[in-house]
Formats: C-alpha cells, structure tokens, sequence
C-alpha cells in the first residue's frame, strides 16, 4: 500500500542536562508510509507507537549515557532512566525517536520524517529524516530493539550463559496484545 499519513503526538520527560533536572513537553508529528495492506498491522503498529510515547517514554528522565552518577541517583529514587548516547537535546532526541518507532513498528508503517519540538527549545521545532537518523545511530543500542526498553541497561545476558537477552521489565508486545499474528480462539 503508497499511502502517506501523519499522526502528531504529546509528552512530557524530564532533562537531566548540566546537573540540572528540568521538566519538559514534547510535541512530534510524525509523517509515515503504510507499508502493509493488513489495517490490523497498520492498527497495531500505531498502537505500539501510541504506548511507547505515552506510557513508557512519558515521564522518564532523558540523560546522557556517560553520567553514570545521576543515572545511579535517579535509578536508586526507582525514577526511569532514558539514556541518550549524547546531552539530551531535543535534535539527538528526535533521530533517537524515528530508530526506535520505526523498529517497533517492524516496517509495518515507516516515519520518513518527523518534526520535534519542546517547551525547552523555545518554539524551535526540529525536522528530522529517517536517513539522516539511520546513518548516525546505528549499531546493537536500546533504540534499534524492538523490545520496549529505553537504555542498554534493561538488557543483560541470561545467567545460564546462554545468548539469550532477558529484559528486566517483563512488559511485552505480547502482554498488551500488540502482536502481529491474532491469538488462536478456543
């Protein structure tokens, strides 16, 4: 399917910037190419985007993955820790964003490009394109699993030394009913 859709979302997360903690409103639009025919894939995928925003992104601390200090303080309060591989500004936010939705969305929907803003950036709104974020941060982060982890933290190798990744959080796709196949009726 070619169509083209745009869908505008709204959060709120704190900043841990320059030891200071700051609160902060986000706004993103994002636009996106339906790459399915399947409307309970394309449903799905949206849903997917809608609960990582609002339940799992929404109200965490964005921090810069090296200040290991404030990330420990933060972790000890039981606040949740979004680690950024830079100073979270809204420009890194927004590639950080386009990786991790497109990859939880499994190319059922694709954002092309996405126009992020802030309460903190004073009426600065930045456009960012896929490729542009898909160049940069690329590599085994948080951000390119599918999963619904917001720092390489949450993921650790399996104590029996097996390869198998276990997340600390057992919150799954599965859980929420966002899986691609439809559960078999009795």
């Amino acid at each position: 399917m070619n169509a083209r859709i745009e869908k505008d979302f709204y959060f709120q997360a704190a900043v841990h910037f320059e030891d200071k903690f700051y609160i902060n409103s986000y706004d993103i639009t994002l636009s996106l190419l339906v790459e399915t025919d399947s409307i309970r894939e394309q449903n799905i995928a949206m849903d997917r985007v809608t609960h990582f925003l609002s339940e799992v992104l929404q109200n965490s601390i964005l921090v810069y993955n090296k200040d290991k200090e404030s990330i420990d303080k933060y972790r000890t309060a039981g606040l949740k820790v979004c680690e950024l591989p830079e100073v979270p500004y809204d420009q890194i936010l927004s590639m950080i964003l386009i990786q991790k939705l497109n990859t939880i969305m499994e190319d059922r929907l694709k954002i092309t490009d996405m126009v992020l803003g802030s309460v903190l950036s004073d009426g600065v709104r930045y456009s960012m394109v896929a490729e542009v974020a898909e160049a940069v941060l690329s590599g085994n982060h948080w951000w390119n699993k599918s999963t619904i982890c917001i720092n390489n933290s949450e993921m650790t190798p399996d104590i029996e030394g097996d390869n198998i990744v276990k997340l600390f959080n057992d919150e799954h796709w599965a859980d929420l009913g966002l899986t691609w196949k439809e559960k078999a009726k009795k």
